[in-house]
């Protein structure tokens, strides 16, 4: 099988980019048998968008708790289990060692 770079239309921009033979070498050494569909950029841009682009989740909501050993206030990361004791950072940190 002798390879050859190939001319390929984005299906986004519609621009024409080169899928070079180093390129489909490394496709198929990946079990990868589908030519891109995307030009680098627009691959690049789509990627940015699922991997917390415009997609980002937003701040992160936090619940109000009360350290279950010294009483303090804090802000914790997720939903705690009622009847389950939760513990500021510090002392959780003494509880692991």
């Amino acid at each position: 099988m002798t390879l050859a770079d190939k001319t390929l239309t984005c299906k986004d921009c519609g621009a024409q980019f080169v899928f070079t033979i180093g390129e489909q070498e490394f496709y198929a050494r990946h079990g990868l048998q589908n030519e891109p569909r995307r030009c680098p950029e627009c691959r690049s841009a789509k990627r940015n968008v699922r991997d917390g682009g415009s997609y980002s989740r937003g701040p992160r909501e936090t619940t109000p708790a009360v350290c279950a050993t010294c009483g303090k206030d804090f802000e914790l990361p997720f939903v705690p289990r009622l009847g389950r004791p939760v513990y500021c950072p510090e002392c959780f940190q003494k509880a692991k060692v």
